[in-house]
């Protein structure tokens, strides 16, 4: 739970997924890189796949049973169809450019 933690807290916009950003190894967790990058993003990303201890604690941590998970600021976000959603109304664009914001 700490290094779930620390990538959350340690990135402005972190995404726990199946894969790689360059190399998605599912749907969602393609579609939800591929609207990050659209909107700006310098996406943290974390392969789950290669971590089973995060993979296993990460919904617990964040009370979300899927991947791909999308954390913006410490926050969770969702999933791919959130994180979709987002990108389609703007509004994500606008959040990732406030959470990659110098301080």
């Amino acid at each position: 739970m700490d290094r779930i933690k620390a990538e959350v807290e340690g990135h402005p916009v972190v995404l726990f997924m199946k894969g790689t950003v360059q190399f998605p190894m599912c749907g969602f967790s393609s579609r939800a890189s591929q609207a990050l990058k659209a909107a700006g993003a310098q996406i943290h990303s974390v392969n789950v796949l290669e971590d089973p201890e995060i993979r296993a604690n990460l919904p617990r941590y964040s009370d979300w049973p899927t991947f791909p998970q999308l954390f913006i600021n410490g926050e969770l976000i969702g999933g791919c169809d959130i994180t979709v959603e987002l990108f389609e109304s703007g509004e994500l664009a606008r959040m990732v450019t406030e959470a990659q914001k110098p301080a």
